[in-house]
């Protein structure tokens, strides 16, 4: 196995995780008011955490590893990408579930176009901050379970307060 089938497999167990959250939030009375708790004003909600593991999938997939590139999902990637504001137009279960499904088979289809023997080269769009590629395979592995972790929170501190 190589090391780029090695990180998708355990990408494959982080997105397990994800979608167990998904999962419980889908049992709950009233999921789309789950997705659209906030833990505190002009926090993130839900939702955005896991739109934004998505649009960020998509747009490693594209423009961040192959130059030349552009995301798809639309109006998702402005409103998702990191330093975006969260507003109040909240993606459903659906919708995110649609939205983590699209970014992954992007990116997967993006590291089939690398090999092990590309580990240690630095893509021209991540020269500024210096990332191989393996340390962008392992950016990206820590980002959605970041992401998971602070909606797993979040779902905390929502069964909490109601």
């Amino acid at each position: 196995m190589s090391y780029i089938e090695h990180v998708q497999s355990i990408y494959g167990m982080n997105r397990e995780r994800t979608l167990a959250t998904l999962d419980a939030i889908a049992e709950m009375n009233n999921p789309q008011d789950v997705l659209a708790w906030r833990p505190g004003p002009g926090r993130a909600h839900i939702s955005w955490q896991f739109m934004h593991v998505a649009v960020t999938e998509e747009m490693f997939a594209t423009e961040r590893l192959l130059p030349g590139t552009h995301p798809g999902m639309g109006e998702l990637i402005n409103r998702f990408k990191g330093g975006s504001t969260p507003d109040d137009d909240v993606p459903t279960l659906a919708g995110i579930r649609s939205a983590l499904e699209t970014g992954r088979e992007h990116l997967f289809e993006t590291f089939g176009k690398f090999s092990d023997d590309d580990l240690e080269t630095v893509p021209e769009p991540l020269q500024e901050r210096g990332w191989t590629l393996r340390k962008t395979l392992q950016i990206i592995c820590w980002h959605e379970s970041h992401h998971q972790g602070q909606a797993h929170l979040t779902l905390n501190l929502y069964n909490a307060a109601h």
